[in-house]
């Protein structure tokens, strides 16, 4: 049964990274995208992953642990994510740098930020499946890959705007999908091999994908002055996933 969840939970979270080559395809056909389409998009990635946080891990890792094991696993998932953001250089399209200074090209620093964003991402997939539960696995990663296409498309377009060639961008957005099975390989391996680590992994997943929602999506979809676009968008990304939750679950 741990060799089945392994597989699945790689699959699963392969399958979602994947659903970020989906959005970057449009730029096959249009010239650009504007940016309050792009930050309505952003907010509604941002609504469906704190739902799926809420919902999905948290409320699950509460029932199965108690309040005390969720609270610190949500409080050191967080942490976790702010050290990869603090000490890996990373570049994202409209902040820019952040992290150490580094001498890398703007394509891998770009690279190295959706690496820090997506980690968490497949982390969640995998720990759901990790333990026994498909149907929790499933809803994860329905959330992941839906909340994905959207994000292809945010990190397809600003590329091309950046003078990256068409299949450049669509590559690039597919490249950063790649890095969900890692993640979901390490949480399900985790979960599978210690079963008893299972509400402490959900917690953690859920912290650092609260995290990843605070400090980068919801501020990257205000920065350009549509705030109320990004906001009805994570309003409707968190409602979309709370139905999917409760029909899935």
């Amino acid at each position: 049964m741990a060799f089945e969840s392994i597989w699945l939970g790689v699959f699963a979270s392969l399958t979602a990274g994947v659903a970020t080559t989906l959005g970057a395809i449009p730029v096959l056909f249009m010239k650009d995208i504007s940016h309050r389409v792009l930050d309505t998009m952003l907010g509604f990635s941002a609504g469906v992953m704190l739902a799926a946080t809420a919902f999905s891990l948290l409320v699950p890792a509460i029932e199965l642990g108690g309040v005390e094991v969720s609270v610190i696993g949500f409080i050191v998932g967080g942490f976790f994510v702010y050290l990869l953001d603090r000490y890996i250089p990373h570049s994202h399209i409209i902040k820019g740098s952040e992290g150490p200074s580094s001498s890398l090209s703007k394509v891998s620093l770009l690279i190295l930020a959706i690496t820090i964003h997506n980690f968490p991402e497949g982390l969640a997939v995998g720990v759901s499946f990790g333990g026994g539960d498909i149907a929790a696995g499933l809803v994860i990663a329905t959330a992941i890959g839906l909340q994905n296409i959207p994000e292809g498309s945010a990190v397809a377009f600003p590329l091309v705007r950046e003078g990256f060639s068409k299949k450049k961008a669509i590559w690039y957005a597919a490249l950063t999908g790649l890095v969900e099975p890692v993640g979901g390989l390490v949480g399900v391996s985790m979960v599978s091999i210690a079963h008893f680590l299972l509400p402490s992994g959900l917690a953690f997943a859920g912290g650092a994908m609260a995290f990843v929602v605070s400090h980068e999506m919801i501020p990257e979809s205000h920065r350009k002055g549509h705030e109320l676009e990004a906001t009805f968008g994570f309003i409707l990304g968190f409602a979309v996933m709370m139905f999917l939750d409760t029909i899935l679950g």
